[in-house]
């Protein structure tokens, strides 16, 4: 048997005396190389005879160190089952690849489950007014339009704190202000029955402050996200975070009813204010900001994460951004604008479903409120799921040679003339049951987006993607406020929804143009004047 080390093919089995190889030396074979099945134990003449019982000893001392490596390595190292042999790691793309075991069980997968949870949280504290007001306007002998006015109040605040919030979470990280955001919403929700009692005023300051709070969820998310996740798996970690924020819906919706009716009016929002401080204390002992800083995260999954992203601009690579980004840069790329344009169109959608859908159904189908709000609610639970599905997909196509660039169009594509066309569809249902089935397939191809403009965001600007999302975010705003006043005109002006939804229709369309003739899934340089 050769006794050397034969750098080009598998190794099997050898001596210690090959050690003296120089470049054998230089080799370094790490610990988990040296298992006991790879070791001829009756060539270790560097010991002496290994019948003698000094040889014995060293050979019970390597067996003993064998077994104990092999205990460390079951513990610390889990290899896919595409790897050849044990201890090889690479796949065909020179990286680690991470099977679904270890991705379910691992650190990062907390983080998103925690992120799930905050969303959650965000929108159940949003919609609890929705089912609130109806008491409330009896209570207090409100308007129909004044009781608009008490909803609207929410986004007052959240149109001014995304670029704001965005430029926090860029600069102090996405944990920190994550705390602060959800503490301050929290506070808001506990505190809304205390406003209600005393006084309108102290209400909308209480609603505004809610949404002030609830415009750094997004960016912090998405921040988050860009820190703990390879590309490769971006999309699937932010298809499961915007699971939770679409089950928010549901939670708020199915739940509010239920509190209000054991603990009053205002149970919903004492609980969920009580659910968000909790998280908050969770948060901050259980996650880090970044993977190098968590003591719960082991070798193999801090060492998974930064081997695939090197090859991807890691957040941290770069000095810490500059408290005031960049503005005219960024608005001066197209990649930005498509980020805007699609996130104003999916807000647009967004809030015309949430708002007006129950509406629609009473109206048009002539069905009872109640059953309306169920009919309406189905499709976000529809939303959660392909949500998920997407991200698995648009991962794959990643992993199996597809162009980043590519995939987000793709994901986008679908997300927008998924819904266009389902739009048209629902203008031609006759029954209830027709409209939920074609409303349910709009919203739920439209959590394609997800894995198109909301994943897009890390990937042009991962220095710079919370204030991005901000910029984004306000923009969809705009669209949120304008789609949703404007409906009730146009169905007063037309005297129908279909032409509504014919024109949502046609948005969808254009913005699915838009978004794959200028977007991008490489890094932009917002950092000089010149074009990238």
């Amino acid at each position: 048997m050769n006794s050397t080390l034969s750098l080009n093919r598998p190794v099997r089995n050898y001596t210690l005396g090959s050690f003296k190889n120089p470049k054998l030396i230089e080799a370094r074979p790490s610990r988990h190389q040296l298992c006991s099945h790879l070791i001829d134990f009756s060539k270790l003449k560097w010991f002496g005879n290994v019948n003698s019982r000094t040889g014995s000893s060293v050979q019970q001392q390597l067996r003993d160190y064998s077994g104990e490596s092999r205990r460390i390595t079951s513990r610390r190292i889990r290899v896919s089952s595409n790897d050849a042999q044990f201890g090889s790691f690479p796949n065909k793309g020179g990286t680690e690849s991470s099977s679904f075991a270890e991705f379910i069980t691992s650190e990062r997968v907390k983080v998103v489950a925690m992120l799930a949870l905050s969303l959650a949280l965000c929108n159940a504290d949003r919609v609890v007014m929705s089912v609130a007001i109806v008491p409330l306007s009896l209570a207090h002998g409100w308007s129909r339009s004044f009781s608009g006015i008490v909803q609207s109040s929410f986004l007052w605040g959240y149109l001014i704190s995304p670029i704001a919030g965005g430029t926090l979470v860029d600069y102090y990280g996405g944990k920190a202000v994550m705390a602060c955001g959800v503490t301050l919403w929290s506070l808001a929700t506990f505190l809304t029955p205390w406003a209600a009692e005393n006084s309108l005023l102290a209400l909308l300051f209480a609603r505004a402050m809610l949404g002030v709070a609830e415009g750094v969820a997004l960016p912090c998310m998405n921040n988050m996200i860009a820190r703990w996740f390879p590309s490769t798996e971006r999309a699937r970690a932010v298809a499961m975070a915007m699971a939770g924020f679409q089950l928010g819906n549901a939670i708020g919706l199915t739940l509010s009813p239920i509190l209000m009716s054991q603990g009053g009016i205002f149970g919903p929002f004492v609980i969920f204010g009580l659910c968000g401080f909790l998280w908050v204390l969770v948060w901050l002992s259980a996650t880090s900001s970044t993977p190098d800083r968590s003591p719960q995260i082991s070798k193999y999954e801090l060492d998974y994460i930064m081997n695939k992203r090197q090859k991807s601009h890691a957040v941290e690579s770069k000095p810490k951004t500059k408290m005031i980004p960049p503005f005219r840069r960024l608005l001066s790329k197209m990649p930005t604008w498509s980020l805007i344009v699609a996130n104003a169109m999916h807000s647009w959608g967004f809030f015309v479903i949430l708002s007006w859908m129950p509406i629609y159904f009473n109206s048009v189908h002539h069905v009872d409120l109640r059953q309306a709000a169920w009919f309406s609610a189905v499709p976000w639970c529809m939303m959660a799921l392909t949500g998920y599905l997407a991200g698995l997909w648009s991962d794959t196509l990643i992993r199996n040679g597809t162009s980043i660039t590519l995939t987000r169009k793709i994901m986008q594509s679908i997300g927008f003339v998924g819904p266009a066309v389902a739009l048209v569809g629902l203008t031609a249902a006759k029954t209830p049951s027709t409209a939920s089935a074609w409303l349910s397939l709009a919203v739920g191809l439209k959590a394609f987006s997800h894995c198109g403009f909301l994943v897009n965001l890390q990937e042009i600007a991962p220095h710079y993607s919370g204030v991005l999302h901000g910029l984004s975010n306000t923009a969809g705003t705009f669209a949120a406020i304008f789609g949703t006043v404007g409906a009730g005109f146009f169905v007063e002006l037309v005297g129908s929804f279909q032409g509504f939804l014919l024109l949502t229709s046609l948005l969808y369309f254009l913005a699915a143009l838009f978004y794959i003739k200028f977007s991008t899934g490489e890094r932009v340089n917002f950092d000089e004047s010149a074009d990238s």
